[in-house]
């Protein structure tokens, strides 16, 4: 599924991420976990499965010194705008719509993906608390 492990995505604290393609055709991506700690409930909770993100995260399209690397340029005041709306309404419904309130604790470029039409989504639940 992942082709031997060929085309990394990324790596975070506790793993790394690969691209992977499902059986039916469809991308995703699959952490790999470096080490588990406790029980493993930070398994259960990252999960290990992802959707793939094909832009990337966010980190990587808004500093001038990755344009050259990756062969793209300033994605544009409109494009970041909407990304920028659209975390802020993913913010207040996981704040706000749903039960429990969710509270990220680790908001930042790196851990907002971006789809191919550059709608953004939230990653890494890692540091996430449910507030009743």
């Amino acid at each position: 599924m992942t082709n031997p492990f060929k085309e990394k995505l990324g790596k975070g604290g506790d793993g790394c991420v690969y691209k992977g393609k499902l059986p039916g055709g469809h991308l995703a991506a699959v952490k790999i976990l470096s080490k588990l700690k406790g029980d493993g409930g930070d398994f259960i909770n990252e999960g290990h499965f992802y959707e793939y993100m094909p832009n990337g995260s966010l980190e990587k399209l808004i500093y001038e010194e990755n344009y050259f690397k990756l062969g793209c340029g300033h994605l544009g005041w409109d494009t970041l705008y909407q990304i920028s709306l659209s975390m802020a309404q993913g913010l207040e419904n996981l704040h706000k719509g749903c039960n429990s309130r969710i509270l990220h604790f680790d908001i930042k470029p790196h851990n907002i993906l971006l789809n191919e039409n550059y709608c953004p989504k939230i990653s890494n639940f890692g540091l996430a608390k449910i507030c009743h």
